[in-house]
């Protein structure tokens, strides 16, 4: 099951957000659910996305080029892969 966390500086530039907890959750609902927290921020904000399946290394990327979405950072600890999308 996924989960929101909103943040409470929200209007802080460069400040997450939003995070979205996908792990546990099969293809392509990580893309589903990433796009739908997408869609309710305003442009420059970051979102958090959090996956556990290593094909996250190429959706995601996948997704931020055919959106126009930018990953802004990303990182692998263990079997977790995290994702920094700015909205365009």
């Amino acid at each position: 099951m996924s989960t929101y966390q909103a943040d409470q500086a929200a209007g802080t530039p460069g400040t997450i957000v939003m995070r979205l907890d996908t792990r546990g959750l099969s293809c392509p609902m990580p893309i589903v659910k990433t796009a739908q927290a997408m869609a309710g921020l305003a442009s420059g904000q970051l979102l958090e996305v959090l996956a556990y399946h290593a094909k996250s290394l190429t959706d995601f990327p996948a997704w931020s080029r055919s959106t126009g979405h930018a990953i802004v950072d990303s990182s692998v600890d263990g079997d977790v892969y995290r994702f920094v999308f700015c909205r365009k």
